[in-house]
């Protein structure tokens, strides 16, 4: 883990929020690179969730929401864990977290075991009175239901079909750690999806296979993915089942996503707390009923994560190590980067045209800074797929050098051929076929 930290924080991933001050625990800041990561993450999420599905909308709820919600989805009460404290040093900890009854920072005894409550509380208007409090979302769903009549009204959808979300979620962990795994805020990726009651045990099942599939097509090796099944008595307190999709992550098997069977208990409440109907009427069945819900809940900053130890590699080259991020194309931050072989002018000036003509099409860098070697050195610890090369020769055959990143094979391609070829390679195809006036280099 080390390592990867290093590497991120190097290359422009990430960094400690508030760095400069000392930082801040559990918050951490993308970079140049890690926010084109991360809208890479998010868009290909939403494609297959949304935009290939006919059967699933989205929806941008408020993070500030009134009070009313959190009491009647449970958290006010539910969405605790166990604190204790060090009786010596006063350190707090997460109870369920120790692997001793003695204090990990100097060995004292703790107090008794409390429930602690993971929102952030703060007040809405310039009073801070009881009638102004309001809490910093932590899941984005609740917006979701709160939204169901409005969204079944103006989308016209039948059930079975999908509310799916993104958007920042804070929660106060009493210890944040291992990078980005565990942090106070943070963004998910959340879909509800409403069906039959009765039907819900088999789109469970799907939804969790769609999701594993989802990871193995971005990359993800399935060898590195396991399931692990609630058992019931530490089901939440609204799921009737819940599977997390477990990560191989450098500490270990860790939940990843989660996929959860929450019955109708969310529509229940709210229509319980507002007086306000999430009744459902069925024209196929003509029936009745409030849908149950499955959901499929993924944060954003433990897929980063997932996607960058799956890519990390180092590789034994000549007297020393390749460090090189394996990013599926969609995945990888930068998709081309141009190099021209120096910084002659004339040089310069040609990359800077095929920059140009790449960029409204491609995530693009440009380079010119030190040796070229080095400069494929930086673009593999970025995950860049392709870098282009502008040399001497090309000034002469208006031809330029594709490096692939995984196999450090190159081929020529005619200028002309270039936008065409890359985009063919970036969608899938082998870098051993070649457009026409190619050539193969190494």
């Amino acid at each position: 883990m080390d390592k990867l930290v290093s590497l991120c924080q190097r290359r422009g991933f990430i960094f400690p929020s508030s760095d400069i001050y000392g930082g801040l625990s559990g918050c951490y800041d993308f970079g140049p690179v890690g926010v084109e990561m991360i809208r890479n993450i998010k868009e290909a999420w939403w494609r297959s969730v949304v935009r290939e599905r006919d059967d699933v909308v989205g929806l941008d709820a408020s993070i500030l929401m009134n009070s009313q919600v959190w009491k009647a989805s449970g958290h006010l009460t539910e969405f605790t864990d166990p604190l204790v404290e060090c009786k010596s040093c006063h350190k707090r900890f997460r109870a369920d977290n120790l692997e001793s009854d003695k204090c990990p920072e100097c060995g004292g005894e703790f107090t008794e075991e409390r429930r602690f409550n993971l929102m952030f509380k703060t007040f809405v208007g310039p009073v801070e009175e009881d009638a102004a409090v309001v809490y910093l979302r932590p899941e984005t769903c609740q917006g979701i239901f709160v939204n169901f009549q409005n969204v079944v009204n103006t989308s016209r959808k039948r059930i079975p079909f999908g509310i799916a979300q993104m958007g920042k979620s804070f929660r106060n962990e009493i210890t944040t750690g291992n990078f980005l795994f565990r942090t106070r805020e943070f963004e998910q990726m959340e879909l509800e999806y409403f069906v039959k009651p009765g039907t819900d045990e088999e789109w469970h099942e799907k939804w969790l296979q769609e999701r594993i599939n989802w990871y193995v097509k971005y990359g993800i090796r399935r060898e590195n993915l396991d399931v692990y099944e609630h058992p019931k008595e530490i089901l939440s307190h609204y799921a009737k089942r819940t599977c997390d999709i477990m990560y191989n992550f450098p500490m270990g098997f860790e939940e990843l996503e989660g996929v959860s069977n929450r019955t109708d208990f969310d529509l229940t409440q709210h229509q319980e707390f507002s007086g306000k109907s999430m009744d459902y009427f069925d024209n196929e069945t003509n029936e009745h009923y409030i849908p149950y819900v499955v959901e499929p809940s993924a944060g954003v900053g433990r897929c980063v994560l997932a996607f960058l130890c799956d890519a990390y590699d180092e590789e034994p080259d000549k007297d020393e190590i390749r460090v090189v991020l394996h990013f599926h194309p969609d995945i990888a931050p930068i998709k081309v980067a141009v190099l021209p072989l120096s910084r002659k002018e004339n040089l310069v000036a040609m990359a800077k045209d095929v920059y140009s003509s790449l960029s409204p099409c491609f995530m693009t860098q440009y380079d010119d800074t030190q040796s070229i070697g080095r400069r494929y050195r930086r673009q593999d610890e970025l995950g860049t797929p392709y870098c282009v090369t502008v040399d001497f020769q090309s000034l002469e055959d208006n031809q330029i050098t594709i490096r692939e990143r995984d196999s450090m094979g190159q081929i020529r391609v005619p200028v002309a051929a270039l936008q065409d070829t890359l985009s063919a390679k970036l969608a899938g195809e082998d870098f051993s076929i070649l457009p026409p006036g190619g050539q193969v280099v190494r």
